[in-house]
């Protein structure tokens, strides 16, 4: 497919797309769907005018995807409706660490013992399909900054920290491969991989949040009252943490998320403790005019960076979910859908998810009929492109890359089409048969 042909798809696509929002969201379709219907269909398994390359162009495919999770991290970041604390975000945090560790390891040993791969390759596949992914789940997300749905928010919440813990797990399965340095006894994997990234990782994030929601506070109040681009801020917070995180050895996934809610969290905490005559000289946001006292008491009426950054990052995920995915349908062959790769996945999502939540959860006072929900929708998608890219990046054996791929790219669609297919009946019998559960 050359550029013009490329263009002509893309663009027509997004014209369809833009001229037909309303029925898409009356649809019990996702967009996700329709992206990889087309996808299907120009690509090798019908009509053949698009075939990607993802083992030849994975260098490309590590920079689109790293892109779209940390712009998606970053909107799910801003969005999480109460600030962290173990016992609001206990749920999450087991399923992001207590599930993704069971996942993993119920996947390699279906990779190893099923598949045949050997235990360093199961190990990395489990750790590349184990996280939810936050660019395809917006069905199940946190639908905007104050929204406080239980569901949503442990979702949305698990997605945001499960695409930084799944990288220890990715060099687990390289460094038995051989790929990556690991230490006697795994020591080296502990103290650096585990313990000293993930820490890092959250405090950077964490500081970086706070400084500049403190900044972006200060310039716009008196006597500087300066006009922000809450754009560039936004872009550059993900910018400025992730390079420093990955400099020091760091997950910067992780960090953009932590850095996401510290923002978001430090911008409401200021409004909420500033006095009413200071805040109420903070200008409403899009106006240049001065916001009233009694607005000033709800924090959710000033312009912050966090809420002004938010409406463009979103416009770029569905951006980038529209590449991506039409790219996943063009990169599929019909030989692609083999009973190894498609067994691969009903057993993530009928088995291992299923029971790794509930174990997770087991102890917690989570409702049950969240707890099967969140069971159910745990998307994959991006994310685990991502994984994939940046194994075969370090020299991944390229008849393994080819496996991992085709399994990876059947998963991935697969994900798209059951979850997309069944999120809207599921999520409107959910709300309709229970009362919404806030977060508390």
């Amino acid at each position: 497919m050359n550029n013009a042909v490329w263009f002509l798809l893309v663009g027509g696509l997004l014209l369809v797309m833009g001229l037909t929002y309303t029925v898409l969201k009356r649809s019990p379709v996702t967009a996700a769907i329709i992206y990889l219907a087309v996808g299907l269909l120009v690509g090798p398994s019908a009509l053949n005018l698009l075939h990607f390359n993802p083992l030849k162009e994975s260098a490309l495919l590590e920079v689109l995807t790293e892109g779209a999770v940390l712009i998606s991290l970053f909107s799910a970041g801003v969005k999480m409706p109460v600030p962290f604390s173990f016992t609001r975000w206990r749920a999450p945090i087991l399923l992001a660490t207590v599930s993704m560790t069971l996942t993993v390891a119920m996947v390699a040993a279906f990779a190893f013992y099923v598949l045949g791969l050997p235990l360093g390759a199961g190990v990395l596949l489990g750790a590349i399909l184990a996280p939810t992914d936050p660019v395809l789940a917006t069905d199940v997300q946190i639908r905007h900054p104050g929204d406080r749905d239980q569901l949503r928010f442990t979702l949305t919440c698990e997605a945001g920290m499960n695409d930084g813990s799944a990288f220890p797990f990715v060099m687990l399965g390289l460094g038995l491969l051989g790929l990556h340095e690991l230490g006697d006894f795994g020591l080296r994997w502990v103290l650096v991989d585990v313990v000293w990234a993930t820490l890092a990782a959250i405090l950077i994030g964490g500081v970086a949040g706070i400084a500049l929601a403190r900044l972006g506070w200060k310039f716009r109040r008196a006597p500087h009252k300066h006009e922000l681009l809450d754009d560039f801020l936004g872009l550059g917070l993900i910018g400025v943490v992730y390079g420093l995180t990955v400099m020091v050895h760091a997950w910067g996934f992780l960090a953009v998320f932590f850095a996401a809610v510290a923002l978001r969290q430090t911008e409401l905490k200021l409004a909420r403790n500033a006095p009413k005559s200071a805040a109420g000289a903070t200008e409403t946001a899009g106006t240049g005019a001065p916001a009233s006292a009694g607005s000033a008491a709800d924090p959710d009426s000033l312009h912050t960076v966090s809420e002004g950054s938010l409406v463009f990052k979103e416009h770029l995920e569905r951006l980038s979910e529209l590449m991506l995915v039409l790219l996943v349908g063009g990169s599929l062959f019909l030989t692609s859908w083999s009973w190894p790769a498609v067994g691969l996945a009903l057993f993530l999502f009928l088995v291992a998810r299923p029971l790794s939540v509930l174990a997770s959860l087991l102890f917690t006072p989570t409702p049950w009929r969240i707890r099967g929900m969140t069971a159910w929708f745990g998307v994959r998608g991006i994310g685990s492109l991502y994984y994939l890219m940046y194994a075969i990046q370090h020299q991944l054996p390229e008849s393994l890359a080819l496996q991992m791929i085709q399994m990876t790219l059947v998963v991935v669609a697969l994900s798209i089409l059951l979850h997309g297919v069944s999120v809207k009946p599921m999520m409107g019998y959910f709300w309709r048969r229970s009362k919404q559960t806030p977060v508390p």
